[in-house]
């Protein structure tokens, strides 16, 4: 016995007719065969209108094949689809739609009709008009032969054409000659639905002036998911493409003028040693006639400034080799043992209050590397310690082999390094803010150290604590250890 309520197909009746969507069946001749209420409010047709008529009542002529396509598909593979169409109401008016549509299959499952729900989608589609035309932009569609169906307020302002005078027109319109092929090979590539990638161009305006742009190119499908065209959203970059410009200029002209400095620099360098030289002589001259005289304190500071001027010349010289890319490496095997003790020798003669000791190791230092970069490098870290120890402390030295590189660490209990300058002491003519004018340098010397040591592949650093000391070290790989 039959439960008292709604049958089930009494509820289902109930549902289709509450449902804002307009909910349609037809048979596969395309007669209607069911209308609800909102099919009603959509179309303008009432159910006893509508009923029994073809579905072309609510399709545009020109868009029936295309629904009998769809409709023919769904015979044949059975299932679901949506897409988007334009319909028309009683009264004429054209819409915009979204359809589901699926089949409807008789007890032995064959196919006997299809059943759409249709959503009125204009409002939507007004909303999205909007934004298109509100872009700053341009937005435009094209044929895949090129007409234009579409142009927003962007792209008038963009190209300064108005939407009635391009649509219909060629694309090429505001393509320049230069540029035909390659709008040839983006027609192709959608009409072969390969992807597009965004990509810079130019195109140009009414008046004959070029824009630069970048183009996003998409196909447009149509309800068979066939390619009918293709939307382009061209984007103005000139502002960018100008600043762009102006940076390559400043950049070949900085380019230029630190060409200029380098020449001069090593033209200036090379013209000051020979006067150098001179004076360095004849000082030494004057030295050995003025033995056991009370003035020759005057030869000896005379001769420290040279031997500082000679020193800066030297690592201007080497700044300039760096900049040009020519400082070369010159490789040989050497004992650094025995390179170490010439070097802490000669510091020490120049620097006698200051200890400077050499760590001993058991392992052979004997290792091939460019000899006398790598004594310019420990010279130079020796010197920059004891320039940093004011108090006459030791200076400790320690050579070491690693895992097949050299380490050489230079260790002082001077005045340190703040923090905040320790990565940027070895940066070209970086000078450690804050500290005594007694203590203040070129900023070349570390700089051109890293260089060397990056040359020969390796890395240079330092660690410190103000008011206990600095250690700075170097590591290069060792091509040969003997």
């Amino acid at each position: 016995m039959q439960k008292p309520g709604f049958t089930d197909f009494e509820r289902l009746s109930a549902i289709v007719q509450a449902s804002d969507d307009a909910i349609i069946s037809r048979d596969l001749n395309g007669t209607i065969t069911s209308w609800n209420s909102s099919a009603e409010k959509i179309f303008g047709y009432t159910t006893k209108e509508a009923n029994g008529k073809h579905i072309s009542i609510i399709i545009p002529e020109e868009f029936i094949a295309e629904e009998e396509r769809i409709v023919k598909k769904i015979k044949n593979n059975g299932g679901m689809k949506k897409y988007e169409a334009i319909r028309k109401r009683k009264d004429g008016s054209r819409i915009f739609t979204s359809h589901i549509i699926t089949p409807i299959k008789d007890a032995n499952r064959k196919v006997i009709g299809t059943s759409k729900i249709i959503s009125d989608i204009s409002d939507q589609k007004a909303l999205y008009a909007a934004i298109v035309n509100a872009s700053d932009d341009a937005i435009c569609s094209k044929t895949l032969d090129g007409i234009i169906t579409s142009w927003n307020f962007g792209a008038e302002k963009m190209f300064g054409y108005k939407k009635e005078a391009v649509i219909g027109k060629h694309i090429n319109v505001i393509v320049p000659q230069s540029r035909i092929k390659e709008e040839i090979s983006v027609r192709n590539k959608i009409k072969n639905g390969k992807r597009v990638d965004p990509f810079e161009t130019i195109r140009l305006r009414k008046d004959g002036g070029e824009v630069n742009v970048s183009l996003t190119v998409s196909p447009i499908y149509n309800q068979s998911e066939k390619i009918t065209g293709a939307s382009i959203i061209a984007k103005d970059i000139s502002k960018r493409k100008e600043i762009e410009e102006q940076h390559q200029l400043y950049t070949e002209k900085l380019e230029e003028l630190n060409r200029y400095r380098d020449d001069f620099i090593a033209m200036a360098s090379h013209e000051l040693n020979t006067p150098l030289t001179v004076i360095k002589v004849n000082l030494q001259i004057l030295e050995e006639i003025m033995q056991g005289d009370e003035n020759v304190s005057f030869i000896f500071n005379s001769t420290r400034q040279v031997n500082k001027l000679t020193d800066l010349i030297s690592h201007l010289l080497d700044v300039s080799k760096i900049q040009a890319g020519i400082l070369r490496l010159n490789y040989e095997s050497f004992d650094l043992k025995i390179l170490l003790k010439e070097i802490c020798r000669n510091i020490h003669s120049s620097n006698p209050s200051y200890k400077i000791r050499i760590e001993r190791t058991t392992k052979p230092l004997i290792i091939h590397a460019d000899k006398e970069r790598i004594e310019h490098v420990i010279s130079n870290l020796l010197l920059n310690a004891i320039k940093y120890s004011p108090d006459l402390k030791e200076i400790v030295v320690k050579p070491s082999i690693k895992n097949r590189h050299l380490q050489v660490s230079v260790t002082d209990n001077g005045i340190g390094i703040p923090k905040k300058d320790l990565e940027k002491i070895f940066e070209r003519f970086y000078r450690v803010q804050g500290i005594p004018s007694t203590y203040s340098g070129s900023g070349i010397g570390l700089f051109i150290c890293s260089e060397i040591i990056a040359g020969h592949g390796g890395e240079i650093w330092a660690e410190s604590k103000l008011g206990v000391g600095s250690t700075l070290t170097f590591s290069i790989p060792v091509r040969k250890v003997y």
